[in-house]
């Protein structure tokens, strides 16, 4: 037996247990003997990144459900692997060059890839050591780059296969355009922000139309009216000749139901290259499309004198030239709408035609007679896919049900290039997995390919099983997949977790995972978001883990965490963890230092289990067990890490420890006890606990242990309820000196009259005195009410304790008197604002909540109260 230092240093012990384990292959994805094993595909943080809050919430979860899969099963995969994230890495790595006074077109294409490869190098090293220092238990043998050669394979094999079955299409339509980034985004790639701005009411002919943007309608010579709008029935059909920005144009009046009566004037002007509905207008109607914006957000040719400029720039010189000509009918000044912006760089978002990729959505499959988008909401609405919690399934159909077709082409360098190439003899494209080595119709050998990439999320919606070997039929897919669970953010549901099931549903005619588990977001000890404008809101997870251990960081993170629920963190709370990892390893070390070497090998049976105490505390360890398992089969993680850590401090430090320190010590339930509760705190706190356990002289490291079974021979009760007797009124006398204001240090005496629990109360009474710190203890069957005395009832037990001679009655009395007019007025405002129908309709609910508590609280101390008077009149 290895003597255990008397203070645990986390520091000093994680990075030698983590290169253990790593080094002795437990980290190895095995498969099963029998049936499916546990996977999980690591979401895949972006190359660029580092760890943050929301990576570390990610880590913990998911490493608890492998380290308990692994413990329960034999064997578990956790797979990771990292992102190349085009648009992130590629604005990256154009920042960094910038500051040399470069452009990516200065060094060319192949010259910028070169360099953006050794960033992502330099930045995976960082971020595969962070991963490491959360104690992530994952299969680094089978790490996946969304750039390697293999996933490149899966992802040329997808695009051909979904452009042979007609889903991928080259279309010219309306996209998000960010004229930073010079790239499309697909429509949940734009945010939103609130902006005040002015709104101009134009006058165009016959009407006043209203705008943002009046750069975008200077080529506007359609008015659109709702049919059954009585305002602009009479017009409806005819042709005006009105002066406008830059002359006279010719405007026709059409009726529409996509006008809305209500909004603005209830008119307005179609700008078919500028707007997503004014498009789908102009392509019902015939209407031409002419570009007023460019790629780079300046106004194009068709705006004379203005051509060049900035549109937003140009914006008041417009409206200048429009009020000189007395086209300004009035301005709003305080308008208020949603600006959509670029969710990388924060540009303003240019709604603009363009040539790019399309994945149809709403085809139906060749032999499968369903389009994507059925099949995806099919495989929820089923259950073959469970989404936890499971109100986000609302949202998920709601998505899914106004889908529409999804853009996957970029205007970036970095990433997948589309698998596409072009011959001069055709503008027809050649579609291919392998780049052709020649035009299959005139047999030329000079190709151009696509220069645009493919969208990130494109090759991450294959990440479940292109990083298992796919489209190869291998061991890995028939053992892995579907994945077991995915577990990330509740903000990435619709950008990554939708597309994985619409592409492994395509590909593979397999679900991705079987369930979708949703944490919240990690916000201040005040509820607010962290953000990086106010530093002190915000929470390092490598220095928290620098300062209290990464055990201390994971429990954090996890207990208090509810899924699809947002959770708060504040240091205090991860220091207040470290006490926790500090209380785990004292207790053990008292244990093994009462214990021989001999002690350590022998065998634990139920013969073992010899006194009341003993059998009380392995009666509650089965419980906890039986719970625990169920627990985290459950993905209530939380639940379960709380319980076991309030029973390793409260039922076994605060009880079991403090028994044995009385009563003979037994050895074999001292050491199965902890060895158990090692096991079941291991995936929470793994590095603690594995330290610990090499103490103990164990062959295998405590993460292949096996997980503990609950055993039905181990419960107790008629022991366990005889013995809990006894602890509830230890409790309860303790409870009545703190309130009493009793000094410990005074020995206070006692009359039990403990009925058909007389036995076991003689038994455990020096037990009872010296955890009581009673001094004279009197145990009888049954008595007479002791005068000058409080008495408490437990179930068939009544207790005195005697107050004569202990305290100041009269100095009592006053303080209890006071106390209880104090509490009263409290419960009082508490529950005139519970019987407020008002304050119930408007308080939020965990408001409410916590006022009930404090009335049930409050109204149980002052029966306490209430008796202590009594008793001292």
């Amino acid at each position: 037996m290895k003597e255990i230092p008397k203070t645990y240093e986390a520091t000093e012990y994680e990075s030698k247990i983590y290169k253990k384990w790593e080094a002795s292959g437990a980290f190895k994805g095995k498969y099963k003997a029998k049936g499916k094993t546990f996977s999980i595909a690591m979401p895949p943080p972006n190359a660029t990144g580092t760890l943050h809050l929301g990576h570390a919430v990610m880590l913990a979860i998911q490493d608890i459900m492998t380290r308990y899969h692994r413990m329960k099963d034999g064997a578990a995969l956790w797979l990771p692997g990292t992102d190349h994230a085009s648009i992130a890495t590629q604005n990256k790595v154009e920042q960094l060059i910038a500051k040399e006074g470069l452009t990516r077109h200065d060094l060319g294409r192949e010259k910028f890839l070169k360099r953006t490869a050794e960033f992502v190098a330099n930045s995976q090293n960082i971020i595969k050591n962070q991963i490491r220092s959360m104690g992530s238990s994952c299969d680094w043998s089978r790490e996946r780059y969304t750039l390697d050669a293999d996933l490149s394979l899966a992802v040329r094999t997808v695009f051909k296969s979904m452009y042979e079955d007609g889903l991928i299409y080259r279309g010219y339509r309306i996209v998000n355009w960010c004229p930073r980034c010079k790239s499309t985004l697909a429509d949940d790639e734009v945010e939103y922000k609130e902006k005040k701005g002015k709104f101009y009411f134009m006058k165009y002919g016959p009407v006043i139309i209203g705008t943002a943007r009046p750069e975008t309608k200077f080529l506007d010579k359609v008015i659109v009216v709702h049919p059954d709008d009585k305002r602009y029935k009479k017009y409806i059909g005819k042709s005006f000749d009105i002066p406008w920005i830059n002359g006279k144009v010719k405007a026709t009046v059409i009726a529409d139901k996509s006008s809305d009566p209500e909004f603005g004037t209830g008119a307005m002007t179609i700008t078919p290259a500028h707007s997503f509905i004014d498009f789908d207008l102009a392509k019902k109607y015939g209407f031409e499309v002419v570009k007023i914006i460019d790629e780079n957000g300046n106004l194009t040719d068709v705006t004379g004198e203005f051509a060049g400029m900035n549109a937003h720039e140009a914006r008041e010189k417009i409206v200048e030239k429009m009020e000189k000509h007395g086209l300004i009918d009035h301005i709003d000044e305080n308008y208020t709408h949603n600006l959509s912006v670029c969710y990388r760089c924060g540009t303003a978002i240019e709604p603009l035609p363009s040539d790019q990729w399309f994945i149809n959505v709403d085809k139906k499959l060749p032999k499968r007679g369903k389009s994507l988008k059925q099949m995806s909401i099919e495989a929820v609405k089923s259950k073959k896919i469970k989404i936890l919690p499971d109100r986000f399934e609302k949202i998920y159909f709601h998505w899914m049900n106004n889908l529409h077709d999804w853009c996957i082409s970029r205007q970036l360098w970095f990433g997948h290039q589309i698998p596409v190439w072009y011959c001069d003899c055709s503008k027809d494209p050649i579609v291919a997995i392998e780049p052709p080595k020649h035009c299959p119709k005139c047999k030329n050998t000079k190709l151009r390919q696509d220069p645009d990439t493919l969208d990130t999320w494109f090759s991450s919606g294959l990440w479940t099983f292109s990083t298992l070997g796919w489209p190869k039929k291998t061991d890995d897919m028939k053992h892995f997949h579907p994945t077991s669970v995915m577990e990330t953010g509740y903000d990435i549901l619709f950008f990554w977790i939708a597309r994985m099931i619409i592409m492994s549903l395509y590909a593979t005619n397999e679900i991705p995972f079987e369930t979708v588990y949703l944490h919240g977001l990690i916000r201040d000890k005040f509820g607010n978001k962290m953000s990086k404008s106010k530093p002190e809101t915000c929470i390092d997870p490598l220095d928290m883990i620098e300062k209290y251990g990464t055990d201390s960081v994971r429990l954090s993170l996890v207990i208090g965490g509810t899924p699809g629920n947002d959770m708060r963190l504040y240091e205090e709370k991860i220091a207040g963890y470290r006490n926790f990892v500090n209380k785990i390893w004292n207790a053990s070390r008292f244990v093994l230092m009462n214990l021989e070497s001999k002690d350590l090998k022998a065998k634990f049976t139920k013969s073992s289990v010899k006194s009341t105490a003993d059998k009380w505390m392995v009666d509650h360890l089965q419980h906890l067990i039986k719970h625990t398992t169920e627990l985290i089969d459950e993905f209530r993680f939380s639940e379960a890490g709380n319980n076991t850590y309030d029973f390793f401090w409260s039922i076994f430090c605060d009880w079991y420890l403090e028994i044995s320190k009385g009563e003979h010590k037994n050895p074999a339930v001292l050491l199965y006890t902890l060895k158990t509760l090692l096991k079941l705190l291991h995936p929470f706190m793994p590095f603690v606990t594995e330290q610990i356990w090499s103490t103990l002289d164990e062959k295998k490291m405590l993460i292949l242990e096996e997980w503990p079974k609950f055993d039905k021979f181990l419960m107790f009760k008629k022991e366990e309820d005889l013995m809990q007797n006894v602890i509830s009124a230890i409790s309860e006398i303790r409870s009545t000196r703190a309130d009493l204001h009793i000094n410990n240090s005074v020995k206070i005496p006692v009359t039990i009259y403990a009925g058909t629990k007389t036995a076991i109360f003689k038994e455990k009474a020096e037990i009872i005195k010296r955890m009581a710190q009673i001094g004279e203890l009197n145990i009888e069957k049954t008595g007479k009410p002791i005068p000058s005395s409080v008495r408490i009832f437990l179930s068939g037990i009544e207790i005195y304790i005697s107050l004569a001679g202990i305290i100041n009655v009269q100095e009592e009395r006053a303080r209890i008197e006071k106390d209880i007019k104090e509490k009263q007025g409290f419960l009082n405002t508490l529950e005139s604002r519970l019987n407020n129908k008002g304050f119930i309709a408007k308080a939020p609910k965990e408001v409410i909540e916590k006022e009930k508590a404090q009335q049930k609280a409050i109204t149980e101390m002052l029966k306490k109260l209430n008796l202590y008077k009594n008793a001292l009149n």
